[in-house]
C-alpha cells in the first residue's frame, strides 16, 4: 500500500513540475523585428488616412446630390491600390 501511495504522489507531481519548469521560463520573444513592425503601423496608418479621406469625399458627393454609382466610383479611383473592395476597405495583413 505504502507503495502504491508512493507511486500515486510522483506520478501527480510530474506535471506540476513541468508546469513550475515552464512558468520560470521568460517569455517568448516575437520573431517579428520591432522596426519593421514600426515600419508596417506606419504604412497602415498612411492608408487609413487616404482611405478616410477617399470616404470624407465620397460623403461630400453624395451630400451634393450626385448619383451614387458615381460618387462610388469616385470612392474605388481614389482607393485604387490600397484598399479592397467595392466599397475601399482595408484588410490587415496578419
Amino acid at each position: 500500500m505504502k507503495t502504491f501511495l508512493l507511486v500515486s504522489i510522483l506520478c501527480l507531481s510530474v506535471p506540476f513540475s513541468a508546469m513550475a519548469a515552464d512558468a520560470a521560463k521568460p517569455p517568448a520573444r516575437s520573431a517579428v523585428d520591432p522596426d519593421l513592425e514600426a515600419q508596417h503601423t506606419k504604412e497602415d496608418v498612411r492608408r487609413h488616412r487616404i482611405m478616410a479621406a477617399a470616404h470624407e469625399a465620397a460623403a461630400r458627393c453624395q451630400e451634393s446630390g450626385q448619383d451614387e454609382d458615381s460618387c462610388n466610383a469616385e470612392l474605388a479611383k481614389a482607393c485604387k491600390g490600397i484598399a479592397y473592395g467595392k466599397y475601399c476597405g482595408m484588410k490587415h495583413p496578419d
